[in-house]
């Protein structure tokens, strides 16, 4: 009995000193940050960080009227230097958990990422859930000045618009941390990311002016994709090419195609579902890829002056023409990245490796140089119109002349 009493009284001794935060931080004694960039600035990094200023966002009276968010910068010869050092300008601990968005400057992201990565990837205030983009022909400091209209804050405008893009519009890819790590692991694909470039003049992008008018003279705008090899920017996909991109990928959502008709307009079709299939082979010694993509969608709308989609013939002809655009998309991305990129993006060597892991190990050290850049791959898609929607010819056929 006595020893049980003693144990009990050991156990709630332990439990009142282990109880409360000892390493507590009020709100109001940090500067969350939402957004941040690196860039490459004279062989060293510079750190940009973009920190929420709750008075201006929350405030519905009194506010100074003051910008909703505050930009810190700072360099050093690690990005984790940097991020000390922002300690130095900024009256608050930089607070990076709540981050939303992480910008690779491009010059940065050509010499390499592997150090920044593995800082944000080893810290512990980083949760590995944000997304990564690349800034296209600007440095991510000039990128987080912008100030975008309906998102007072700049940070959540390109979280939102990212995920809503790549939902709704599938040349964008909404890639996390996690996802960037597993992809630079692997001895079979290459990692991709969004671009995101400037449209418009920068200058007048810093300014509160640049969102009182109702039309936004400088928009943060995605752009295609960004190819690396290995942790190296190598190029960049334009829209179709990372439309093509996305069909091999697979995972896409919703998207939007038009097929010209013969008498002029064009038909629009919604793409609401797809999947795809990626199957490696080896042959007498020789890799192969056959790739099986399924969709479905509906006619959006339909600009021709004569079409009849009561005609039994109408559907399968649209359809087969959209499996044509499907497979010049992705064979567009295809191209590009062997003869330009001379890199797997897409993960065909990891197809390789799980059709036949002995032939796999033989080719995994010259992949790249030696077997992809002359990989055959076979292409075939597969596409259904659902719906054609109310009504079942063109609004230009019913207008009389």
């Amino acid at each position: 009995m006595r020893k049980n009493m003693a144990s009990l009284i050991l156990l709630l001794s332990i439990v009142l000193l282990i109880t409360g935060c000892w390493n507590r931080r009020e709100l109001n004694e940090l500067g969350i940050a939402a957004a941040a960039g690196v860039d490459m600035e004279g062989g060293r990094y510079r750190l940009t960080v973009q920190v929420v200023d709750p008075g201006q966002v929350t405030a519905q009276k009194g506010a100074s009227g003051g910008a909703p968010a505050t930009l810190y910068t700072a360099e050093g010869d690690s990005v984790f230097e940097a991020a000390r050092r922002l300690t130095q300008i900024s009256p608050r601990k930089i607070y990076f958990s709540h981050l939303r968005v992480f910008l690779i400057g491009e010059s940065l992201a050509r010499q390499g990422i592997g150090e920044t990565l593995d800082f944000l990837f080893r810290d512990h205030e980083f949760r590995p859930d944000f997304y990564l983009v690349v800034a296209k022909g600007a440095s991510a400091l000039e990128t987080l000045k912008i100030m975008t209209p309906l998102e007072p804050v700049p940070a959540n405008k390109l979280f939102s618009s990212l995920e809503t893009s790549e939902i709704n519009w599938s040349p964008s890819l909404a890639i996390t941390l996690d996802e960037l790590i597993d992809n630079l692991a692997s001895s079979g694909q290459s990692p991709v990311l969004t671009a995101l470039e400037i449209s418009g003049d920068p200058k007048i992008g810093e300014n509160k002016d640049n969102i009182t008018s109702i039309s936004t003279p400088t928009q943060l705008k995605y752009s295609g994709l960004a190819a690396f090899n290995k942790d190296k920017l190598v190029g960049w996909l334009n829209e179709q090419e990372s439309r093509g991109y996305h069909d091999i990928h697979g995972g896409i959502k919703s998207t939007i195609l038009h097929i010209p008709c013969p008498d002029g307009g064009k038909v629009i079709i919604e793409s609401i579902r797809s999947s795809t299939k990626v199957k490696g082979s080896v042959m007498q010694g020789q890799p192969q890829i056959d790739i099986q993509v399924t969709a479905e969608g509906n006619v959006g709308a339909a600009g021709c002056k004569k079409l009849d989609i009561t005609d039994p013939s109408t559907v399968p002809g649209l359809e087969k023409e959209i499996e044509e655009k499907l497979i010049k998309f992705m064979e567009a991305a295809i191209e590009k990245a062997q003869r330009e990129f001379k890199t797997d993006i897409f993960g065909f060597g990891e197809a390789i490796h799980r059709s036949n892991p002995k032939a796999w190990k033989t080719m995994e050290k010259d992949w790249n140089e030696e077997y992809f850049t002359g990989l055959p791959i076979n292409i075939k898609t597969d596409f259904t119109i659902r719906r054609i929607g109310m009504i079942t010819n063109p609004v230009a056929e019913q207008i009389k002349e």
